[in-house]
C-alpha cells in the first residue's frame, strides 16, 4: 500500500517540477495503546508509530521561496523565506509554516524546497496527521540542508510548530512519529521526555481501528476543563500532602482519601488520572511478558474510566465498546485520543477481522445510521529517509 503511495507522490513531484526529487521521506501517524489524558499531567504514555504515512518528495529550489502542493487536497502555496511567518486560512499550510517558523526562530540556515506530499492517514481519525506533517517536513529540511538536528529535537520543534498553529499538545504524538521502531511500542515520561522501547509482538492479535465518523463539538471546551480540573484536584492533594509535586507522586488511596474535599467531578478526574497512570506501568509489564491479554483487559478498564471518571467519550464510542465486550474475539477496546468522536482501538483475534469488522458495521449503522469505518494498523517505524 505504501508502495503505490511512494509511487504517485515520485511521478506527481516529476511531472510538476520536471526533475527526479533529491529526497524522499516517510512520515507516519501513530497510535497510543493506552495512557490517555495523561500527557498534559506528567503521566507516562504509551504510543506507537504506525504503517500509515505521509510521503514527501523534495528538492532544494535553490532560492529563498518554496512551493508546496498537497496532492490530496489539489492544493499548494508558496511561501518567501525572507517574509515574516504568518498563520493563514488555509489550516494544514500552516503546520509547514510552522516548522520553517521554528527553524527562522532557532537560527537554522537554509533556502526553499519544491516538495509534494501525499497520505494515507485517514484525516480526522486521531492518528496525528498533523504530526507526521511537520515531523516529515522537518525531516526533510534538515536531510536536504545538513542541519544536523536530533530525532528527539525533530519531535519537539515539531511540537513547538503546532504550539504556534495554536494547539498546545503534549509531546507524544511528534516523538511517536520521529522515532517509532517497528513491532515496538514507547513508554515516554512526559515529565522528563525519557523514553524507552517495549516489545510489542501482539502474536495471535491483530490491532483494528473503528472510526466512529463523528467528532462531537464538545472536545475542545471540555479538554481545557478536565486540564483545570485536574490542577484544582492536584492543588488540594498537594494541601494534604505537601511532598506531592504531581499526580505521579500520589497513589489511588491518597485521592479517594480526600473524595469529600474535593467537588465531585474533579475527584473523578483525579481517581481517573492516578489509576491511568498505574495501568501504563502494568501494560508494559504485560508487554514484556507477553501477556496480551492482561493488555486487553487494562484496555477495557481504561475505556471505564475514560466514560465514567473521566466523562470525554460518547454514546457511538461507548457502543462499540459494549459490542467488543460481548466478543470471543476481541480481548481489549478503547476509545483513543481526546475523546466525544475518532477511533476505538481494538485487539482481534486474527482470522476473526473481517468477520469483526461486519457484524459491527451492521449493528453500528442501526443504532445510529453512520457508516462505520475500519482500519488495519500495524507497528511501523518512525519518521525515516526512503531509498530509492
Amino acid at each position: 500500500m505504501n508502495d503505490i503511495l511512494i509511487n504517485k507522490t515520485n511521478a506527481f513531484f516529476q511531472k510538476a517540477f520536471h526533475a527526479v526529487p533529491e529526497k524522499i521521506v516517510l512520515s507516519p501517524g501513530r497510535i497510543n495503546i493506552i495512557g490517555e489524558h495523561i500527557d498534559y499531567n506528567d503521566g507516562y504514555v504509551l504510543p506507537a508509530a504506525i504503517d500509515k504515512i505521509i510521503c514527501f518528495a523534495f528538492e532544494k529550489s535553490n532560492s529563498n521561496k518554496s512551493r508546496i502542493i498537497a496532492i490530496d487536497l489539489d492544493e499548494e502555496f508558496e511561501i518567501d523565506l525572507d517574509d515574516a511567518v504568518q498563520l493563514n486560512d488555509r489550516v494544514w499550510t500552516n503546520y509547514i509554516r510552522g516548522v520553517i517558523h521554528q527553524l527562522k526562530s532557532n537560527g537554522f540556515k537554509f533556502q526553499g524546497v519544491n516538495c509534494v506530499f501525499s497520505s494515507n492517514i485517514p484525516l480526522g481519525s486521531g492518528l496525528s496527521s498533523s504530526a507526521a506533517l511537520e515531523c516529515g517536513f522537518l525531516f526533510g529540511l534538515n536531510e536536504l540542508f545538513n542541519l544536523d538536528i536530533k530525532p528527539v529535537d525533530i519531535g519537539l520543534l515539531g511540537q513547538k510548530a503546532e504550539h504556534w498553529v495554536g494547539i498546545n499538545c503534549g509531546i507524544m504524538d511528534q516523538f511517536s512519529s520521529v522515532m517509532g521502531l517497528e513491532n515496538k511500542v514507547m513508554k515516554i515520561d512526559c515529565r522528563t521526555l525519557d523514553f524507552e522501547y517495549h516489545d510489542a509482538n501482539f502474536n495471535d492479535y491483530s490491532l483494528i481501528l473503528f472510526d466512529s465518523n463523528v467528532k462531537h463539538s464538545l472536545f475542545t471546551s471540555a479538554y481545557n476543563k478536565r486540564r483545570e480540573e485536574c490542577e484544582e484536584g492536584l492543588a488540594i492533594i498537594k494541601k494534604h500532602f505537601p511532598e506531592t509535586n504531581s499526580f505521579r507522586d500520589c497513589n489511588v488511596q491518597q485521592v479517594l482519601g480526600l473524595q469529600n474535599l474535593m467537588p465531585e467531578a474533579v475527584f473523578k478526574r483525579c481517581r481517573f488520572v492516578v489509576n491511568e497512570m498505574s495501568r501504563v506501568i502494568q501494560a508494559c509489564e504485560a508487554l514484556d511478558n507477553g501477556d496480551i491479554e492482561l493488555l486487553g483487559q487494562l484496555m477495557f478498564e481504561t475505556h471505564e474510566g475514560l466514560s465514567k471518571d473521566y466523562e470525554v467519550s460518547c454514546a457511538e464510542l461507548d457502543l462499540l465498546v459494549d459490542l467488543a465486550k460481548k466478543e470471543q474475539y476481541i480481548i481489549g477496546s478503547r476509545l483513543m485520543g481526546g475523546g466525544f468522536g475518532g477511533c476505538t482501538i481494538n485487539l482481534v483475534k486474527k482470522g476473526h477481522e473481517e468477520e469483526m469488522k461486519s457484524k459491527f458495521r451492521a449493528l453500528y449503522f442501526d443504532a445510529f445510521g453512520i457508516e462505520l469505518k475500519s482500519y488495519d494498523v500495524k507497528i511501523g517505524n518512525g519518521t525515516s529517509l526512503y531509498i530509492q
